[in-house]
């Protein structure tokens, strides 16, 4: 039995193959998993019903499971009309699972079209597809090194 909290099989084959560098996309509902990945990714759909999985409770599990160097969130484009209403509340709990995780890590914005040129890297393994209805949710992380 696994002492780490995530157990799939596919994301933790994948978790396992990556080095420091490897970027993992924690995708939500909206994100176009099907067009927009990188070439070398493998895509993992979690989408069971709307809202079931989400964002926040992927990024728990991989956090317990592999050291990660850096987390970025797509930001919003200062002519897109969500600008207007400031940072998504999602947001918040990404920082509150970063926080519970015992990481120092914060949240970088990459803007919209910068990070889909990010997820579209060579370097990008796997795009885990949620179901979450939050908007602006997506999450991408970079592999760090295992140093214990």
């Amino acid at each position: 039995m696994l002492k780490t909290s995530l157990t799939h099989p596919d994301i933790l084959r994948v978790l396992a193959r990556a080095g420091h560098h490897a970027k993992i996309l924690i995708a939500d509902g909206n994100y176009p998993a099907s067009s927009k990945r990188g070439p070398h990714a493998e895509l993992v759909s979690l989408n069971l019903a709307p809202g079931v999985v989400t964002v926040a409770q992927v990024l728990r599990a991989i956090l317990s499971a592999a050291p990660i160097d850096h987390v970025a969130t797509m930001g919003i484009p200062p002519d897109d009309p969500y600008a207007q209403h400031g940072e998504p509340p999602v947001w918040a709990d990404y920082r509150a699972v970063l926080a519970a995780s015992g990481s120092k890590l914060t949240l970088e914005p990459i803007l919209k079209w910068d990070f889909y040129q990010h997820v579209e890297s060579p370097d990008h393994v796997l795009t885990i597809q949620t179901a979450d209805q939050s908007l602006w949710a997506n999450v991408l992380l970079t592999m760090g090194c295992r140093t214990d």
